[in-house]
């Protein structure tokens, strides 16, 4: 039986949503393996002088505990 654990972050990106979720998931693989989802529990524009400027998601990494 695996054990899995999840952990909360937050990206930010200059174009989209996407970017951002993409963003996340390849930043928590330099020091995470087994990554198995990522679960999208916010998302936020960043807005400058009436424009939207950044994207923002926070979520939850979901990974397998190596034993």
């Amino acid at each position: 039986m695996a054990i899995v654990r999840n952990i909360d972050v937050t990206a930010q990106s200059e174009s989209s949503f996407d970017d951002a979720c993409r963003t996340a998931v390849i930043e928590a693989a330099k020091t995470l393996r087994g990554i198995m989802s990522f679960r999208i529990s916010e998302s936020e524009c960043v807005v400058e002088h009436d424009k939207i400027i950044a994207y923002r998601v926070t979520g939850k990494i979901v990974f397998q505990v190596e034993r």
